[in-house]
């Protein structure tokens, strides 16, 4: 192999460094989902606005947004002065509280349905465990506002459930993911490799066409 590479003129040399550092960036991207700003694939939903996310079941639309205190961080006694997180489409870096709103964005006729709310522990993104259950409520101004309180890292479901005007039962879901992966730590600085990686690249186009 090193007598091949030797071999080889010094511009094919440099066209296959380039070609071999282009696909390196190509299959990072594949393996973290990730795009040139960093952001998972899967970040942004169809409707994303923000810091909101829109969700949507058959008989449902709503809005989501949520802010984050973490479980070690120490509130002030004038809590006007407490600095939450937003937090992006469920997303939550480490247990702690979460104050949640939700939009009840479409239909309107959604306003006057009693809505459940259900807090569950899920696995396989199956309901395995009840954490809270808020009981059937209207909603005339469309939104909804509530705290919650989660201890462990894992993968959770906020459920909306209720009957809609046809008295058809609906259950729309809300994933709460508690914890990052260590890819997603990658994913963080994936700018900062881009730009590493970059430099080679851009050196070498520069001796080819030179």
């Amino acid at each position: 192999m090193n007598f091949i590479w030797g071999n080889l003129p010094k511009n094919a040399q440099r066209f296959l460094i380039l070609i071999g550092s282009l696909s390196i960036i190509a299959v990072i991207g594949l393996q973290f989902h990730v795009g040139s700003q960093g952001d998972t694939s899967a970040t942004y939903p169809k409707g994303f606005r923000g810091g909101t996310c829109t969700i949507e079941s058959e008989h449902l639309l709503v809005g989501y947004s949520g802010y984050f205190i973490s479980t070690d961080y120490a509130i002030p006694s004038d809590a006007m002065s407490a600095m939450p997180v937003p937090v992006l489409c469920g997303k939550i870096p480490s247990p702690g509280t979460l104050a949640v709103t939700i939009d009840l964005l479409y239909p309107k006729s959604a306003r006057e349905w009693p809505l459940t709310m259900t807090l569950a522990k899920t696995e396989d993104n199956k309901p395995t465990k009840t954490l809270l259950t808020i009981p059937p409520e209207i909603h005339k101004s469309g939104i909804i506002t509530q705290v919650l309180s989660i201890d462990e890292t894992g993968e959770y479901g906020l459920y909306l459930s209720g009957k809609n005007t046809d008295q058809v039962e609906f259950v729309l879901e809300i994933p709460i993911t508690v914890g990052t992966q260590w890819h997603e730590t990658i994913v963080e600085f994936w700018p900062m490799l881009l730009l590493i990686v970059s430099v080679p690249v851009l050196y070498n186009i520069r001796k080819i066409f030179s």
